[in-house]
């Protein structure tokens, strides 16, 4: 009787941190494929994931994969070579970010704002053999519209220092 108390004990506090996290409210839900992520000088990245997060709360739970597709020589991914990365997810959810799709001073500074249609991340991307220690951290954002109206096409997903490009994006 002692030995199935103590289990049962044992597997009611494995249970509770899952169902603390289990009671967060998630209010939006999204995934995305951006094949190609670039502007800046230098670099090229693929990106693909989804999750889900709630704005008011600050509650975030969202990661995916990632690859350089080019070699990175500037900004929160310098270093990052072609066919490195594995992995992303996510270190905090943002209010909002402002930013620029290749860094060049010519172009006008833009935000992008977290809410039903876009989220803007703090994330943290892994390269393979880095274990569970993040290779790079940097701010992203990935929206179901156009966050960069001013430039031809459409610009719907972005990666700090690298750049930005279309994805395909589904919201909820």
């Amino acid at each position: 009787m002692k030995s199935s108390t103590m289990t049962l004990l044992a597997i009611g506090l494995m249970l509770l941190p899952a169902s603390n996290v289990l009671s967060q409210k998630a209010t939006h839900s999204f995934g995305f494929n951006a094949a190609s992520i670039h502007g800046f000088p230098s670099g090229e990245a693929f990106l693909t994931g989804g999750g889900a997060y709630d704005p008011e709360s600050g509650f975030v739970k969202t990661g995916g994969a990632f690859r350089c597709l080019a070699d990175i020589n500037q900004g929160r991914l310098s270093g990052c070579k072609a066919g490195e990365g594995i992995r992303w997810d996510a270190a905090e959810l943002l209010p909002s970010a402002e930013f620029t799709c290749s860094g060049s001073p010519g172009e006008a500074l833009k935000t992008a704002v977290t809410d039903g249609n876009t989220i803007v991340l703090l994330a943290d991307f892994y390269r393979q053999g880095d274990g569970v220690d993040e290779s790079f951290t940097a701010k992203m954002f990935v929206s179901a519209v156009d966050v960069a109206p001013d430039l031809p096409g459409i610009q719907n997903v972005w990666i700090q220092g690298v750049g930005c490009g279309e994805a395909i994006a589904n919201f909820r």
